[in-house]
């Protein structure tokens, strides 16, 4: 059984930022990449927004060189994921998918959020080529361009409002015959002249060539199945914070997202820290998981003085 100063959980820009910086403070980091190599950017392609890019970069290049980095710093990358806890008592024990055990004297949890999507095999296909589980990183696709929005709560509407600054016209397909979001958000979709509401609507089918996206057919609840022209297809229905494995020790919020301690990374437990969209509702950009890793990587360094 090994033991290590710090382990990261997750490989995306908050994990590898994090190896980044414990492996220049000498922490000797041991990181396990999860299922996701890279993390939520790479079901993107090309990322505008990343500071020092000036002509945007592809998602995969920028955690490949991220990743590059940190291990000629010298931290140890491993594929695999981290399936059982003991935060009892420290050094902690953790055991991995291939049943290896391994002692930790800090651990930084950087396992991010899934986005939730509908399950349409049409919407597998279409992924990274006009499906988007982020209007943020991708909106800027679709200027002059028309697009939908699935949902109906205050992420739909944010995303919706967002995109309607960008694009020709927005589509927001909901449900229900009324919104989830809160009354202030329900009022700027509908000041808002370029949104469309189609209420009591299902997506049947994303619609698409070898170009991408081109539609959607759509299900009211009176039975009418129509379809409709966008180029862009994007999903706000939520996400959901990969932390199942902690929740017996960790405390969250009550949709699982990790609660942190003030400005810092410091969870309930001494020792045990957490950065990226694992404990970040709001932000949810990869920028902001970098800094969070690096936030982290410096929690555990100070906490092992």
């Amino acid at each position: 059984m090994e033991n290590v100063k710090c382990l990261i959980i997750g490989g995306g820009p908050a994990g590898y930022t994090a190896a980044i910086y414990a492996a220049r403070a000498a922490m000797d980091p041991v990181l396990y990449e999860g299922n996701q190599p890279g993390g939520q950017l790479t079901t993107t392609t090309l990322v505008e927004n990343y500071p020092g890019f000036k002509d945007g970069v592809d998602a995969n290049v920028l955690m490949d060189a991220m990743r590059a980095q940190a291990v000629g710093l010298g931290a140890d990358i491993r594929r695999g994921s981290i399936k059982e806890v003991d935060f009892s008592s420290r050094p902690f024990k953790l055991v991995t998918d291939r049943k290896d055990q391994v002692l930790a004297d800090t651990v930084i949890i950087a396992t991010g959020a899934t986005a939730k999507y509908l399950g349409l095999p049409s919407e597998s296909k279409f992924r990274g080529m006009g499906v988007s589980a982020c209007a943020t990183c991708d909106g800027f696709f679709y200027r002059k361009k028309d697009v939908a929005v699935v949902g109906g709560g205050d992420t739909a509407c944010e995303e919706a409002t967002y995109l309607a600054s960008l694009c020709r016209k927005v589509y927001m397909i909901v449900r229900r015959d009324v919104f989830r979001a809160s009354e202030a958000m329900q009022k700027k979709v509908f000041e808002t002249p370029n949104i469309e509401v189609l209420w009591n609507c299902n997506t049947q089918e994303v619609l698409g060539d070898a170009s991408g996206v081109t539609g959607a057919r759509l299900l009211r609840k009176d039975g009418t199945v129509f379809d409709i022209n966008v180029d862009g297809f994007f999903l706000a229905i939520g996400h959901h914070p990969n932390s199942d494995v902690f929740r017996d020790w960790i405390e969250t919020d009550e949709e699982g997202y990790i609660v942190t301690k003030g400005k810092s990374s410091a969870t309930n437990i001494p020792g045990v820290f957490a950065a990226g969209d694992v404990q970040d509702p709001h932000y949810r950009q990869a920028v902001a998981a970098a800094a969070s890793g690096c936030k982290a990587a410096i929690d555990a360094k100070n906490f092992l003085k």
